[in-house]
């Protein structure tokens, strides 16, 4: 024996309430066709006469009224279920789960957050902050809502929105050699010297070792490799070397001249940035609000 459906039990305990099948259809908002047609599949479905039918209305037969009975039980069962479930779907949406990039999430999703909540102060947001890799793979297995990467290709399996455009420089302390040089450095020295660079994974370093790799230059092993932008920027502050930073992170350093920026030439060190969400899912609510409060932001070129 099939279960019936809850829309049928609904009918059946209207029609034990009002007494007419007329009535029950218009509360549910279906024709008087339909819901007739309804319970005599029920009745067959359960194999009981279930309704009595008279000139005066409808009245429940002893099966009837006791399957009413037990109908009226699993219906609040599942009303109970559905604004459990309703209650849990608000909950839901009023949370955004970001997952960014280091240098993103350090120098740019601050400032997009903030001009969020002044839109949407109820939201409750969290971020979660680890490399380019990390937030794709975050993404596609549903523990973030909206990631924002660097890599300078953009990962399969989830969908992609171009935000802006980065700009790395090469950096180092004032001391060193290159900060004295009266010409651009080549690609080839700067592959050929130990930088302060970022774990495997990085955006950072991915676009930095694919832009060397363009022009034929393959970088020796890493000085240091350092899991955070801030490490690695406070490492070359400190004098640990040079390093290859997004200019979100150095330009105060830079104008203040505790770092210099060294040119190198032919190296394009531009990056684009973008969003990316669970593939095939559309964003709406907070989720599509961020992600237009990010694509304001102008291109990096400074």
């Amino acid at each position: 024996m099939t279960p019936p459906d809850p829309e049928s039990l609904r009918l059946l305990v209207l029609v034990g309430e009002l007494g007419s099948i007329g009535a029950a259809a218009a509360e549910l908002r279906v024709s008087q066709p339909s819901a007739s047609k309804r319970l005599s599949s029920l009745e067959r479905r359960l194999g009981l006469p279930l309704v009595e039918r008279t000139r005066q209305g409808c009245t429940l037969t002893p099966a009837g009224i006791m399957v009413c009975d037990w109908a009226k039980q699993v219906l609040a069962h599942v009303d109970g279920l559905m604004n459990g479930v309703r209650a849990l779907r608000a909950q839901h949406q009023a949370k955004l789960r970001i997952a960014a990039s280091m240098t993103v999430a350090e120098y740019l999703v601050p400032r997009w957050i903030s001009q969020l909540r002044v839109a949407l102060p109820d939201v409750h947001l969290e971020l979660d902050v680890a490399n380019s890799v990390a937030v794709a793979e975050a993404v596609r297995h549903g523990h973030a809502d909206l990631g924002f990467i660097e890599t300078p290709v953009p990962p399969e399996g989830v969908s992609v929105r171009f935000v802006t455009r980065d700009r790395m420089v090469v950096v180092a302390p004032p001391e060193h050699p290159w900060a004295r040089l009266h010409r651009p450095l080549t690609a080839t020295e700067l592959a050929a010297t130990p930088l302060i660079v970022r774990e495997h994974g990085s955006g950072t370093r991915e676009t930095l070792y694919r832009a060397l790799s363009e022009l034929g230059a393959d970088p020796v092993t890493p000085l240091l490799e350092l899991r955070s932008t801030t490490a690695v920027r406070n490492s070359v502050v400190a004098g640990a070397g040079p390093a290859v930073l997004s200019v979100l992170a150095v330009a105060t350093d830079l104008t203040e001249k505790r770092l210099v920026d060294v040119p190198v030439a032919a190296l394009d060190l531009r990056r684009p940035l973008h969003a990316v969400w669970r593939s095939g899912l559309q964003l709406t609510g907070s989720a599509a609000a961020l992600l237009a409060i990010a694509m304001r932001t102008p291109e990096l070129r400074a």
